[in-house]
């Protein structure tokens, strides 16, 4: 008899953010795949559950997809978490989804916790469309993307790290145009939850003279024109 794979997003912040049904899921698999072991430990010791996982992360998913599929195959349930949100989303998953999909193991996602669209509904910009680009390549394709993005018509979101923030700001300026509206939201669900809005040049500004500090979500108004 074929397992299951379950996909559940565990809180981004709050360790309250988590539904009755994600953790009745985590209780009952035979192996919780998790992207940090050690990250993942903390969130199932809060809540009493005591499964084995394996590490299943983006360093070794091409290694370990065609063994898990075998398990899976054989019966096991599995549950897949990534350190915070929705697993697929900017984590991984993607691969061992589609390999289920190609071998015929069942998946199922669980609805939850994913950090685009809290920030995108406080950022107070339209939200009935947007784009969604995740995380920008470092180096390659980087511009390419920026000046992609900045011709959109409708709101766009990113990823970024608070090292990287002011100088992701700084090109979305420089692309976009200082004067384009934007949020810049940190921390979701955490204690020092913010959100700064404002035009670019402006948090431009804001940041280079705050120190960035937390995971932030950038959101951009789509071009006018």
């Amino acid at each position: 008899m074929s397992g299951r794979l379950t996909l559940v997003p565990t809180p981004i912040g709050n360790l309250e953010d988590i539904t009755l049904r994600a953790l009745r899921v985590l209780r009952e698999a035979d192996v919780i795949l998790a992207e940090d072991t050690r990250q993942s430990t903390k969130l199932l010791r809060h809540y009493d559950i005591a499964v084995p996982m394996q590490a299943f992360h983006q360093h070794n998913e091409h290694r370990a997809v065609a063994r898990i599929i075998a398990e899976l195959q054989g019966g096991k349930r599995m549950a897949m978490v990534t350190d915070a949100g929705t697993p697929g989303i900017s984590d991984p998953g993607f691969l061992l989804v589609r390999a289920c999909a190609e071998a015929g193991v069942a998946v199922e996602t669980l609805p939850g916790p994913t950090a685009f669209v809290p920030a995108l509904v406080n950022s107070g910009l339209p939200c009935d469309k947007f784009h969604y680009e995740g995380f920008l390549p470092q180096k390659k394709g980087r511009q390419t993307r920026l000046h992609y993005l900045a011709a959109l018509p409708v709101t766009f979101v990113l990823y970024e790290s608070p090292h990287r923030v002011v100088r992701c700001l700084g090109e979305l300026a420089s692309a976009c145009g200082e004067d384009r509206r934007a949020a810049v939201v940190r921390e979701i669900s955490k204690l020092h939850e913010e959100t700064v809005r404002g035009p670019l040049g402006q948090l431009v500004a804001h940041f280079t003279t705050n120190e960035p500090r937390g995971e932030f979500v950038v959101v951009v108004e789509g071009n006018p024109d």
